[in-house]
């Protein structure tokens, strides 16, 4: 049991998000990151750890929380606070009520203010209790330095991420199905209480029209913060967030990160789910040996014109009984000495144990059982 759990804590460090030097970038932005979606490995960089005022790009945790702690069907009222909040607004109606998910519409696409004070109170009792959810869930996902104090993002000392930090947290988002259908809509109606006809939001991220494989994610713009974008795509398999904080040409230097992304990396799998790597000998049992099997492709990105290594790790020897589907051990793809991507190896069938001990115990079970 001590060498499971090593293992399994060994493969969960695994697939932390890198914090390695990543390669510089030129870029227009304050601060900017590219990383690997699937593996959080930071692609291309500058000033990515720098805490920094982040606007609306708020929003993505605060969508994050609400996934996570609220039901979509939820009904979300909207309170005189939420009313009252200034700014880009969805023109909440004080008393109005919508689902969680119309208000996760009306945050994410039109950037309503409104809604996400109406998300925290509802999420979190008050904003205050939601913000320091929101911080604490931040530092969950490996984000160093970042605090919220807002659930919008209007200026407020003390309240900043960094590029990297903002990217963590939009890949987590990321695996929620509805948060990706959600930022990559273009157009969305909701209903308006008291009117005849719906709410209109139109998506603020220029991307989802202008490049190719645009995947989302959340604009953000104050005086104090400037241009914020939280961004992503998908090509040829593979997808990349990334973030630009205080950038007055936003989306074009988005585009232009990607592009240099794209052009420099590429995804690669190198082994298939269900592969089997070796055969261990197996004591105890009339089985001589049990199969190594992959429990997921092992697909990474590596930089083009490179050939990474496979790394196994994987115990000389088992002690029946083995389970199919036992975590065994564990492989890896290295690439310029960095893991770059792992899957678990596990049990490929059962191997019971076969020695004067079980044989005892099978037969009294069996005798019991006859009586």
């Amino acid at each position: 049991m001590k060498k499971l759990f090593a293992l399994m804590t060994a493969l969960a460090a695994l697939l932390l998000p890198s914090r390695s030097t990543a390669e510089e970038v030129g870029t227009s932005a304050t601060a900017c990151v590219i990383i690997d979606e699937a593996s959080g490995r930071v692609l291309l960089s500058h000033n990515a750890e720098t805490p920094l005022p982040m606007a609306s790009t708020t929003k993505v945790m605060t969508a994050l929380l609400a996934l996570e702690r609220g039901n979509l069907a939820d009904p979300v009222t909207c309170s005189r606070n939420a009313f009252g909040v200034p700014g880009t607004s969805i023109y909440l109606s004080e008393g109005e009520t919508l689902t969680l998910e119309e208000m996760l519409y009306g945050l994410m696409l039109a950037s309503g203010n409104d809604a996400a004070t109406a998300i925290a109170e509802h999420i979190g009792g008050t904003v205050d209790d939601f913000c320091r959810m929101m911080t604490a869930r931040a530092a969950e996902l490996g984000c160093q330095n970042t605090v919220f104090l807002t659930p919008h993002g209007l200026p407020r000392e003390g309240h900043y991420t960094t590029a990297h930090d903002l990217a963590l947290i939009a890949r987590e988002a990321m695996t929620h199905e509805i948060f990706r259908e959600i930022v990559s809509t273009q157009r969305a109606k909701i209903p308006w209480e008291g009117r005849s006809y719906s709410r209109v939001l139109n998506n603020k991220n220029k991307l989802l029209s202008t490049y190719d494989g645009a995947t989302g994610i959340k604009t953000g713009y104050t005086k104090k913060a400037g241009r914020c974008l939280v961004f992503g795509a998908e090509r040829e398999g593979m997808r990349v967030i990334g973030v630009v904080l205080n950038c007055y040409d936003w989306f074009d230097e988005a585009a232009r990160l990607m592009d240099i992304a794209f052009s420099r990396y590429e995804a690669m799998t190198l082994m298939l789910e269900g592969e089997s790597v070796r055969t261990i000998p197996v004591t105890t049992s009339e089985e001589e040996s049990v199969s190594a099997v992959l429990a997921g492709d092992l697909t990474g990105v590596i930089a083009k014109g490179t050939m990474p290594v496979i790394e196994i790790d994987l115990p000389d020897v088992l002690d029946a009984p083995v389970s199919r589907g036992d975590l065994l051990g564990q492989v890896r793809m290295v690439s310029a000495g960095q893991t770059v991507a792992s899957a678990a190896l596990v049990a490929g069938q059962s191997v019971l144990r076969d020695d004067f001990t079980a044989r005892w115990e099978n037969y009294w079970e069996n005798w019991f059982i006859a009586q």
